[in-house]
């Protein structure tokens, strides 16, 4: 079955996010373009994602999913079979992050929301910024929860794992690199690599059209995870 995803996308809880990234906006906006499947992969966090599953259910397929900023700068997008292992890897994650208070007026607000998108809390500690955890600490605790790990944006001159380390490490085993949507010239060093690309929106306009496609045998969050693993191979 030919599945139209987007596996990058950021709500309002994001400070550098619209903050009418909520939860049914987003959910609108997808099934507008015509997607099949959406990923929420806010930096650091996944305090929105149950949200927007739930604004979704019986509409559109979301991925559980989170961006996170390792100790090299590296983003990579961590992807979960089930909410409540995300939340489990989020619970471990917090004690990872540096404290350090946001500045809604510099970097702008991190707001949790429910499904019907009212703000029932707000973020204080920063979420933009790297963890305490190194890319090989992060791929372990992502794995060890049968999760999967696509490093991000990998064409981009920073916050990637070209821009920082100059290389794929081989010892990650890493088959599946993210591009951005907006690429023009793909990096001579990720050929032989398998590529996706997704929208990283922070604004709704960003979201995908039907553009990227995976082959699935149905549309469910198991045999989404599934594919991604197989092509991890």
């Amino acid at each position: 079955m030919k599945t139209a995803v987007d596996l990058h996308i950021h709500t309002a809880l994001s400070p550098c996010a619209d903050q009418d990234m909520t939860p049914n906006n987003i959910v609108n906006m997808a099934l507008l373009k015509g997607l099949d499947v959406i990923s929420i992969t806010d930096h650091n966090s996944c305090d929105n994602v149950a949200a927007v599953m739930k604004a979704a259910e019986g509409k559109i397929l979301v991925l559980p999913g989170i961006e996170v900023q390792t100790r090299e700068d590296i983003h990579l997008l961590c992807y979960f079979e089930s909410i409540e292992t995300l939340k489990d890897f989020d619970c471990e994650l917090r004690s990872h992050l540096y404290k350090l208070d946001n500045r809604p007026e510099i970097f702008g607000h991190q707001y949790i929301m429910d499904h019907r998108d009212r703000i029932i809390g707000e973020r204080c500690e920063l979420l933009l910024g790297a963890v305490d955890w190194s890319i090989d600490e992060l791929v372990s605790e992502t794995r060890k929860r049968n999760g999967v790990v696509i490093p991000a944006h990998v064409d981009r001159p920073s916050y990637s794992i070209l821009s920082s380390l100059g290389f794929i490490p081989k010892h990650l085993h890493f088959k599946l690199l993210e591009i951005s949507h907006s690429c023009v010239s793909i990096p001579p060093s990720v050929k032989g690599f398998r590529l996706i690309y997704s929208s990283d929106a922070h604004s709704l306009g960003d979201i995908l059209e039907r553009e990227m496609f995976l082959e699935l045998s149905e549309v469910s969050v198991h045999t989404l995870i599934c594919n991604l693993k197989s092509q991890n191979l």
